[in-house]
């Protein structure tokens, strides 16, 4: 389907700013910031969107779907239920140098900021975080259907845990700008999940 020029500005403003949200945050945002990333007037980003909070929200959901595509793309060639879940190991041990994850994960940063001070936001981290919730326990119940994965396993559980390590690893890794968290960090998750093998 062929975009419109609208269209194609709009996609063009959220890929541009997408990068900036990230790192800086929903406050630490300002017009400016995307008028320089765009090249475009305060005139033509407010043409396309009714305020800054409408280009974060689209920013957040570009974010986010490019970790999910990237994560997908992983799991997907791999059959086995176990060889899926090490794909969040991998990937996240390595996430310093994934330049789309480069400014740290965005349900971490938008959670962190968010909480208290914009609600729509929230509700999009919070959103994102039960798909992923989702999609782990997924992962562990076919595994267990297929007797890839012990029928003790608590989908629940692990899928809070894996969670955790993981938005815990980055926080830190981000903050001291130091691998050595995630290293050691995924190294025990990768243990973790291997240990899940009926």
């Amino acid at each position: 389907m062929i975009k419109s020029k609208a269209e194609r500005t709009k996609q063009f403003i959220i890929e541009k700013t997408a990068p900036i949200f990230n790192a800086k945050g929903y406050v630490g945002t300002s017009m400016n910031d995307i008028m320089n990333a765009t090249g475009l007037t305060k005139g033509s980003i407010y043409g396309n969107f009714e305020n800054k909070d409408e280009v974060a929200l689209a920013a957040f959901d570009q974010n986010y779907n490019t970790i999910v595509s990237y994560l997908r793309k992983q799991i997907e060639v791999r059959p086995n239920m176990i060889d899926r879940l090490l794909v969040y190991p991998e990937t996240y041990s390595v996430f310093l140098d994934l330049p789309f994850l480069k400014a740290g994960c965005p349900i971490l940063n938008t959670s962190v900021e968010a909480d208290d001070t914009h609600p729509l936001l929230r509700a999009k981290a919070v959103n994102a975080l039960k798909f992923w919730k989702t999609a782990i326990e997924k992962s562990i119940t076919t595994g267990i259907e297929r007797n890839e994965i012990k029928a003790s396993t608590n989908a629940n559980e692990f899928s809070f845990i894996l969670m955790s390590l993981i938005e815990g690893a980055m926080m830190q890794a981000k903050v001291t700008g130091s691998s050595e968290v995630l290293k050691v960090t995924m190294n025990y998750l990768e243990k973790m999940i291997k240990d899940l093998k009926a």
